[in-house]
């Protein structure tokens, strides 16, 4: 039995493609709302424009009814509870499919960009050589750092986790690898899936 949408719209077509699962709410669950807004996280510290990228992809997936621009994208990104003004308010899920678009289809267009920087980072580790040698690499990992720590809650148990320069490190690559996951064919499925793993019921 297909979920009512809780927005009140009709879904765009490229949302069909992103099965409904079996959820005991009708709501994203909190480990997807983290894990989405760590995605575009990494993706604006690879691209400088990313967050203007994010609302002209929106537009282009004909994605605007949910993500209806700045200020809303804002609102949902910060259902994200390890946020330091994380919003009470719930996320829908044709709302997070829409950000699972938008991911799947920005990594696509960074595919290359994410090889780059993932290669490199195991070159440097078979060579045993820091993170410094690749200069992109650690811009990119100096970007993830500074968004982070200015975004997320010091407070909250899952941000003090990530309190060293290393650890943020280690979450920017593997944000990297889900990236990179997510940009081939099939990839938008993947990760909508991943997000659910232990919550279907």
């Amino acid at each position: 039995m297909p979920v009512e949408n809780p927005v009140g719209l009709e879904s765009p077509l490229i949302l069909d493609t992103l099965t409904t699962p079996a959820l005991p709410s009708a709501d994203c669950p909190r480990r997807a709302r983290t894990q989405l807004d760590l995605l575009l996280l990494a993706i604006e510290a690879l691209d400088l424009g990313g967050s203007e990228a994010m609302l002209a992809v929106a537009r282009e997936l004909a994605l605007d009814s949910l993500v209806k621009g700045r200020v809303n994208l804002w609102l949902l990104r910060s259902t994200n509870p390890m946020r330091r003004y994380s919003q009470r308010r719930p996320m829908a899920l044709d709302e997070a499919k829409a950000l699972v678009a938008i991911v799947g289809n920005l990594a696509r267009r960074l595919t290359v960009l994410l090889r780059q920087l993932l290669t490199g980072y195991q070159q440097l580790q078979d060579k045993q050589l820091s993170l410094d040698h690749h200069l992109r690499l650690a811009d990119y990992l100096t970007r993830f750092r500074t968004h982070f720590r200015a975004r997320m809650n010091p407070r909250r148990a899952g941000v003090i986790a990530y309190s060293t320069d290393e650890k943020l490190d280690e979450l920017a690559i593997q944000l990297l690898e889900q990236l990179l996951l997510c940009s081939g064919v099939l990839g938008t499925q993947r990760l909508w899936s991943s997000l659910f793993d232990g919550e279907v019921a």
